[in-house]
């Protein structure tokens, strides 16, 4: 999906003076005078390479850069275990792209992850090192507990003060994260900022679109084959259903329903006939469940040719989609509630907001006087 600049976030309110700033690339300081330092995350997910670099704003913080691209890291990784030298030398062409953006532009602070998969493949450490050694940027493979935890970061902004519980779920490459969430008293838009949102429990189910397309892609454009992977992720979303009792609080109301994934977001993107892709009329977008399953039905009677042809889809996604809407269609199943919160964010957005955070309360604890006369 395309990144569309626009404000993003928790409100932070943030007023600093003059800061050091780190260039993204060589960790060197740099000075940015009077404006605002910039920040950048990177995600290496299974099936995409993003990037996202922005600057404190009113209300949260401003898109000044981005990158996406799709390198399918975890291409073949299912039958083979390893990442494969095609899957790598795509996945470092678009770091280097990344890399070039960060040596032009100076960053206070960078972070880059790693996830499923890096986590799954036996050469998944090694790769990194090479990433390193090539393109000086250092991602960390971090775990399925704090793929869960960033998401719930980015998404936190959503809730609003009338929600209990929320049911957050990202459909990603190599697996599906579900997030069950405590929303405490004040916490959501209208409250006190963001959080402490408290995650519940959380599942990494190793079923995500890449995985999904190499094993049952096509039969996905049957509805026996659609079906037959609705009946899959179901069964592991109800062993997790059975430890939370997620469908008791559903049915006593509060609960709302977010997903962060290119699949719900399509879906928004076909729900609201958009002739192109954008972000600011997605992100955030409540759609009644009926819309939402109005939209897949329409994604999965258009076959190959049509979805190829979509504007919120295009011939780089047309195999991932159809077994995303089949994650979806399972969330659905299990988990009846009447509304889908649309959200165009995710691990880059929750990084960026922890940094943020970070460097206030850091700015706050360093006194008048040192902020006064500057780093």
């Amino acid at each position: 999906m395309p990144d569309d600049a626009a404000p993003l976030g928790a409100s932070f309110g943030l007023q600093e003076p003059p800061i050091p700033v780190l260039d993204g690339r060589a960790g060197s300081v740099a000075r940015c005078g009077t404006a605002v330092a910039a920040y950048a995350a990177l995600d290496l997910g299974t099936n995409n390479c993003r990037l996202l670099v922005g600057a404190p704003a009113h209300g949260g913080f401003r898109v000044v850069d981005s990158f996406s691209r799709i390198v399918r890291l975890g291409e073949g990784l299912a039958s083979t275990g390893r990442l494969s030298e095609t899957a790598m030398d795509r996945a470092i062409a678009a770091l280097s792209a990344c890399a070039d953006k960060l040596a032009r532009r100076p960053v206070r602070q960078f972070q880059a992850v790693a996830t499923e998969a890096c986590r799954r493949a036996q050469n998944g450490p090694a790769f990194l090192a090479r990433v390193e050694a090539e393109t000086g940027l250092r991602p960390r493979i971090i775990s399925a507990r704090e793929e869960a935890e960033l998401a719930m970061e980015s998404c936190s902004p959503l809730l609003e003060e009338s929600d209990r519980r929320a049911l957050l779920f990202d459909i990603g490459g190599g697996s599906t994260e579900i997030a069950w969430i405590r929303v405490p008293p004040g916490c959501g838009r209208y409250g006190q900022g963001p959080g402490p949102a408290e995650l519940i429990g959380y599942v990494s189910m190793p079923l995500g679109v890449v995985t999904l397309a190499e094993r049952a892609g096509a039969s996905c454009f049957t509805q026996e084959g659609f079906e037959a992977v609705v009946d899959e992720v179901a069964a592991h979303l109800r062993r997790f259903d059975r430890v939370h009792c997620i469908g008791q609080e559903i049915r006593a109301g509060g609960v709302r329903l977010i997903g962060t994934s290119g699949t719900v977001t399509t879906l928004a993107g076909v729900a609201l006939a958009l002739p192109r892709y954008r972000r600011p009329l997605v992100d955030g977008r409540i759609l009644d469940i009926e819309v939402a399953d109005q939209a897949l039905g329409d994604l999965f009677a258009l076959g190959r040719a049509g979805l190829a042809a979509h504007p919120c889809v295009g011939p780089d996604r047309v195999d991932f989609v159809l077994p995303g809407c089949a994650v979806y269609a399972a969330i659905r199943r299990v988990w009846p509630v009447p509304t889908l919160t649309v959200a165009d964010r995710g691990l880059r957005e929750g990084m960026l907001l922890r940094m943020m955070r970070g460097d206030r309360f850091a700015w706050r604890d360093r006194g008048p006087a040192a902020r006064r006369h500057g780093p």
